[in-house]
């Protein structure tokens, strides 16, 4: 007759003794396994006799749970404990100090925007987006550039798929004045807006790139001259710059949306290779300006008999070069974090005419 009982003490005793999850299953293959102990026993029971196989059957069967219930409890234990292990082994030791890690900054270019509408939002303007793919009327024929002006070919266009320059074509906008038009077409004079974003032209170099951001100003009303356009350039550079004393000159120049036109000079100085902004007798172009052309209000629907405007734009790559001494425009887009780290500004640092433009 076979001891249950010891036989279930002594592996029972065995599991509980396990060390890990594989001696544990050495301990099942052992005593439960094709050719373990139990399993052999239950083998032997066809020469038993009817009454004895019945009740050799019953104790086996119980040996066999119970050594199952034994292993199933310990492997449990075993894999709790190595969960715990693990964890602690894991574990991050939150007294220690933080590793320091790098701290976000802020693109010149999103500064200078930002600068930029701070100034002219204290002057009344207001913020005006568009399309950076744009139509043909909008990006050419409605500033006085018909399909024949010579002025297309001065623009390095970038046209979409199965567009090549005709009526209807869609491009990337060469500039942002296509902003202007869409304000007038939209809305009634008086006008008062700036136009920052993206724009696209076919040039590389190391003030050229074909991507740039732009900003465009605009002002239709009744009675605006050229006066109104030279006082604004100049209380926007004055601030910009934070040189008070700028002074600035407008050269005759040609623009097919404006008539006159002109481009911009800022004083500055150019002694022993430093430009300086602001001082000096010489001068540095910088933007461009100019009264609206007639021309352009009427195909906005606007009565050039009754209202003028002024419009201007300058590079915003170009500013931030100047007031930042960056030597290359191409780096603003080579993605260098060493770059931005030397010449990005603090994330908190809102600007502001109260506040101050940067810090």
């Amino acid at each position: 007759m076979i001891d249950v009982n010891a036989l279930s003490d002594k592996w029972v005793a065995e599991v509980e003794a396990a060390s890990d999850l594989a001696a544990l299953d050495s301990i099942r293959v052992t005593a439960l396994g094709k050719k373990g102990e139990i399993t052999g026993m239950m083998k032997q029971m066809g020469s038993l006799s009817p009454e004895e196989r019945k009740e050799t059957g019953q104790a086996l069967n119980k040996l066999k749970n119970a050594i199952s219930d034994a292993i199933d409890a310990r492997k449990t234990d075993l894999e709790d404990a190595e969960l715990d292990a693990r964890l602690a082994q894991e574990s991050v030791d939150i007294s220690q100090t933080v590793r320091p890690r790098r701290k976000g900054t802020i693109h010149p270019i999103s500064q200078t925007v930002d600068e930029m509408i701070a100034i002219l939002g204290e002057m009344g303007f207001t913020l005006a987006e568009g399309p950076e793919v744009e139509d043909d009327y909008h990006n050419f024929t409605a500033l006085n550039m018909p399909a024949d002006h010579p002025a297309r070919q001065m623009q390095d266009t970038f046209y979409m798929n199965g567009h090549s320059g005709d009526e209807g074509s869609l491009v990337l906008r060469t500039h942002t004045s296509p902003v202007q038009i869409r304000t007038m077409l939209s809305e009634k004079p008086p006008i008062r807006i700036i136009c920052p974003g993206r724009t696209f032209r076919c040039d590389s170099d190391a003030t050229h790139t074909p991507m740039f951001n732009q900003v465009e100003g605009l002002v239709i009303g009744k009675d605006i001259h050229m006066g109104h356009l030279k006082g604004c350039l100049l209380d926007f550079l004055r601030a910009f710059f934070n040189e008070p004393n700028i002074k600035i000159q407008l050269r005759p120049s040609y623009f097919p949306f404006t008539e006159p036109s002109a481009e911009v000079d800022i004083g500055c100085s150019r002694q022993g290779g430093e430009l300086k902004i602001g001082e000096g007798n010489d001068w540095l172009e910088i933007l461009g300006c100019g009264m609206v052309n007639p021309r352009v209000l009427e195909a906005c629907n606007i009565d050039p008999n009754e209202y003028q405007g002024f419009a201007f734009g300058m590079g915003i790559e170009r500013l931030a070069m100047l007031k930042y001494g960056i030597p290359d425009l191409r780096t603003f887009f080579d993605g260098d974090v060493r770059w931005l780290d030397h010449y990005g500004f603090d994330a908190l640092d809102q600007p502001s005419m109260v506040g101050g433009l940067s810090r």
